[in-house]
């Protein structure tokens, strides 16, 4: 007597928080506006970008590159 071979199943679709409201959703191609879970926490998000509530940081530059630069020493001088 021959099994039948076991059918496969797809893949779970990941489930992820979206950025916006923290709600899970499914991260799939079904979802116009992944990650997010609607057009407005989509918006949401943008205009925050916009407003610049968020930002990316930069490299912090040294210290002592602005006092070298205009010639400024801290020893005394003779």
């Amino acid at each position: 007597m021959v099994k039948p071979a076991p059918k496969s199943t797809p893949p779970a679709t990941p489930q992820v928080a979206c950025p916006g409201c923290r709600r899970r959703i499914a991260y799939s191609s079904d979802n116009p506006w992944r990650p997010f879970c609607s057009q407005r926490c989509r918006s949401a998000d943008l205009g925050a970008w916009a407003s610049e509530r968020y930002r990316v940081a930069s490299p912090l530059a040294p210290e002592d590159d602005g006092d070298a630069a205009q010639g400024q020493t801290d020893s005394p001088l003779h």
